[in-house]
């Protein structure tokens, strides 16, 4: 069989180190170079090469190889959305919501200029990543039957997980890039073609695989952080809510379904919105907790989680060269990639009566450093440390006010690349160093007020506002503060769907999911050119969908095609 080059090997371990499940312990580096081994993606040059791992094929035949197998089927969901910055780089950027601060590399995402293009890093990591661990699930489905040792509930069991899995990989690639490469067998061989399947035929697939993952996965997982029932309930209710505004694919019974399946899952289990929308990112043990449906993990141990969770730098404004500052644990490593736009700020309305935008962002920096705090015409220091070194009110203050502060003070109409308002929902104090990028939380990927939320937009797109309006309120109540849930909720007169994005906005701003909101909804042109002004000046129609991977063209010998604008 043909093997990979030993730098393809060397590549692949390096990105699929190992850990779905760090806090158990699950996966070794021997686990993960097993199946790298077997499962790499079509090439059109690729080199016979000794075998580099002792691991054999035939190991993936016993119940230990299948078993881990499928714990290496998780890996991709890592790898996209918290262990590095391509998730929100893929879903934040470039959207109503979040535009670029002032460093980092990917900035054509936000400004759809040229440089938003097929041979860009992104693509091509997601597209092979994702394509590298489909074929991993589909060794698990294919092979389950001829293992030995393990009884059939098992199997069904293991090859759900898979299925769910390859349902989520290819939910993301369809969203992402339109028309796709749809493998649903194991890649035992070279192959140098590959065609692009319909988008229906790649959501049917979705659906289908989803279908037998609810058959056949337990409602919960003693194991925690793999899949279950109600984690594959709630994504099969985002894919038939995604597909049912897709005229060439939806079924009549999309929306429908899609409220059933999410009101099943708010019911029906053991989940529930917590009474405090802070509560929600504790660090800690308050990560497990009952509004999450499912969660990517982490953990401090740096020999099991090389990659970690990188998410915690990448919101920060640059605090650490201001005024009685210093870069410190409490406040953050300041990457200063993703800031806020105008209209995201504006979006939380009364923050007297929504608290939501007090406990997303960080508005207000203790001083850390009495060797930079500024000296009044007298000498003496304007404040000391443990005062506050800088406070960004959230509103334009008169001048007259702003100079009775000691303090910094960071007006919106003052707001740069480098000083905004920070979210706060991936900080990490447990890290070992002040700059130390491997984090420890968990990536939150489904969470209760999603879901219900999701049930609001389906019927919406029923025409039941009645019923929309219902759901809606019961996230804005919960983020109310004592005493104010009246004033937050809306009637069915108020309800479409630009203000269910508005608050799908406020409750889920910088959680990896507002570029597919708004793609989903048809509106991702509309409220780019609205609200961020940067990607106004050059977003398209084509940019609906991404660019594919230039290396996946270059490596088919038959005209594997791009999209369009690109």
């Amino acid at each position: 069989m043909k093997k990979l080059t030993k730098r393809l090997i060397e590549q692949f371990e390096k990105l699929y180190r190992p850990t779905f499940f760090p806090k158990l312990k699950y996966i070794t580096v021997p686990v993960f170079t097993m199946v790298l081994l077997l499962v790499s993606p079509s090439c059109k040059k690729i080199l016979d090469e000794e075998v580099i791992s002792g691991v054999t094929e035939q190991y993936l035949n016993t119940k230990p190889g299948f078993e881990s197998a499928v714990k290496a089927s998780y890996s991709g969901l890592r790898i996209f959305f918290a262990s590095g910055e391509m998730g929100m780089t893929l879903t934040e950027f470039g959207t109503d919501m979040y535009t670029h601060g002032a460093d980092g590399d990917f900035k054509h995402y936000d400004l759809y200029d040229t440089k938003l293009n097929s041979r860009d890093a992104m693509v091509r990591d997601l597209w092979n990543n994702f394509y590298t661990t489909i074929n991993t699930c589909n060794i698990v489905i294919d092979r389950a039957a001829s293992v030995p040792g393990i009884d059939d509930a098992t199997k069904n069991k293991s090859i759900g997980e898979a299925r769910w899995l390859r349902a989520q990989y290819y939910f993301i690639l369809v969203q992402t890039f339109g028309p796709i490469h749809l493998a649903l067998k194991e890649n035992s061989e070279i192959t140098t073609e590959a065609k692009r399947s319909s988008v229906k035929e790649v959501y049917d697939a979705i659906v289908a695989d989803l279908e037998f993952a609810i058959a056949n996965l337990p409602v919960t997982q003693a194991d925690y952080g793999r899949a279950t029932k109600p984690a594959a309930e709630n994504l099969l209710a985002k894919v038939l809510l995604t597909r049912a505004y897709i005229p060439e694919a939806a079924q009549p019974t999309d929306f429908a379904r899609a409220a059933e399946l999410g009101k099943n899952v708010i019911n029906n289990y053991n989940f529930r919105l917590l009474d405090d929308f802070a509560d929600i990112f504790k660090q800690g043990a308050g990560e497990v907790n009952a509004e999450v449906i499912w969660a990517v993990q982490y953990t401090t141990d740096k020999l099991n989680d090389g990659n970690g969770n990188r998410m915690h730098p990448y919101y920060v404004m640059q605090y650490d060269i201001l005024p009685g500052m210093v870069r410190d644990l409490e406040n953050g490593k300041c990457f200063k990639r993703l800031r806020p736009t105008n209209f995201a700020l504006a979006n939380f309305g009364d923050r007297t009566v929504d608290s939501r935008y007090n406990k997303s962002f960080k508005v207000a920096w203790i001083s850390n450093n009495a060797a930079n705090i500024p000296k009044d015409a007298a000498g003496k220091p304007k404040f000391a440390v443990g005062d506050t070194a800088i406070w960004l009110p959230g509103k334009n203050l008169a001048p007259e006010e702003v100079a009775k502060k000691p303090y910094l003070v960071i007006l919106p109409k003052d707001y740069t690349e480098t000083k905004y308002p920070s979210l706060i929902k991936f900080m990490d104090k447990t890290r070992s160093a002040v700059n130390d990028d491997v984090g420890s939380r968990d990536y939150l990927a489904y969470r209760l007020a999603d879901t219900y939320l999701m049930v609001a937009e389906a019927y919406i797109g029923a025409g039941n506002l009645a019923e929309a309006t219902t759901y809606i309120n019961k996230v804005r109540e919960r983020a109310a503060y004592p005493g104010k849930k009246a004033l937050m909720d809306l009637t069915p007169d108020k309800l479409n769907i630009d203000t269910l994005l508005n608050e799908r906005g406020r409750e889920l701003s910088g959680e990896l999911c507002r570029w597919f909101d708004l793609n989903r909804t048809g509106k991702l042109v509309e409220r780019v050119k609205l609200y961020n002004d940067e990607g106004k000046k050059n977003i398209q129609p084509f940019h609906v969908l991404r660019p594919i991977p230039q290396d996946q063209i270059d490596r088919t010998t038959n005209n594997f095609g791009q999209n369009t604008g690109y």
